[in-house]
C-alpha cells in the first residue's frame, strides 16, 4: 500500500480533491435547485432525481468541457508553438525526447506501438484524440443540460419551451461557455508567461531556481 501511494500520489491527491468539490458542488446545489422549484410553485427533488435535472447537468459539464479543451489545445499547440524562457515549452535547439520516432524494440513498448500499423498512427496522437474526445461529449452534455435548465424556467414563466435548434442560437449557452473558456485559456498563458520569470524549486512544472529566464524548457 505504502508503495502504491508513493507511486500514485499526485493522481490520489486530486482525485480526491475533486471528489471534495463536486460532494461540495452537489450540496450547496440540490439546495439552491430546490429553492428555484419551491418559489416556481414545483415540489423539491430528491438527490437521485437532481442528478438527472437539467440544473446539475448543466453545471458538471459545463466546468468539465472547457478544462478538457483547455488542456486539449495545450498539449496540441506545444507540438507546433514555442516560447522562449517558458517551462512549458519545448526548446528551440534540434530535436527533443519526445519528438522522436516510436521504436518496437524498445523495452516494454506499449502494445500498439509493438503492433504497428493503424493502431500506431491512433497511439501517436491518442493523449489529444482522448481530450478532444472528452470536450466534445462534456460540451453535448452542457448543451442538453442547459436546455433542460432553460425550459424549466420558461416554464415557470409560462413561456414557450425552446427546441435545440433556437438554443444554439441563443446567447445562454456561448455565455456560458465563453466565461468558462477565457478562464482556463488566461490560466495557461498565465503558467506559460510565469514560468519565463519565476521558479518553484522542485517542480517539475519549473526551471531550476538557477536557471536563466531566457533558458526554454523544463
Amino acid at each position: 500500500m505504502k508503495k502504491f501511494l508513493q507511486h500514485n500520489g499526485l493522481s490520489i491527491v486530486f482525485l480526491i480533491l475533486f471528489v471534495g468539490a463536486m460532494s461540495g458542488q452537489i450540496i450547496c446545489g440540490i439546495r439552491e435547485y430546490n429553492k428555484e422549484l419551491t418559489e416556481g410553485g414545483a415540489s423539491a427533488v430528491t438527490l437521485s432525481q437532481y442528478f438527472f435535472s437539467g440544473h446539475f447537468i448543466e453545471a458538471t459539464f459545463e466546468n468539465l468541457e472547457s478544462e478538457f479543451l483547455q488542456m486539449a489545445l495545450f498539449v496540441w499547440l506545444t507540438i507546433f508553438l514555442k516560447q522562449k524562457g517558458s517551462s512549458e515549452s519545448k526548446g528551440f535547439a534540434g530535436q527533443e525526447e519526445v519528438d522522436r520516432e516510436p521504436s518496437a524494440r524498445r523495452k516494454n513498448a506499449p502494445w500498439s506501438v509493438k503492433k504497428g500499423g493503424i493502431w500506431l498512427t491512433l497511439y501517436k496522437h491518442s493523449l489529444t484524440l482522448s481530450l478532444f474526445i472528452l470536450f466534445i461529449l462534456s460540451f453535448a452534455l452542457h448543451v442538453l443540460g442547459s436546455l433542460k435548465d432553460e425550459n424549466l424556467q420558461n416554464e415557470f414563466k409560462g413561456k414557450h419551451l425552446e427546441t435545440l435548434g433556437d438554443y444554439l442560437c441563443g446567447s445562454r449557452l456561448w455565455f456560458e461557455s465563453f466565461q468558462n473558456w477565457q478562464s482556463e485559456f488566461l490560466s495557461v498563458f498565465a503558467i506559460v508567461g510565469l514560468s519565463i520569470y519565476f521558479r518553484q524549486i522542485g517542480s517539475p512544472q519549473s526551471k531550476p531556481v538557477d536557471a536563466p529566464n531566457d533558458e526554454t524548457g523544463a
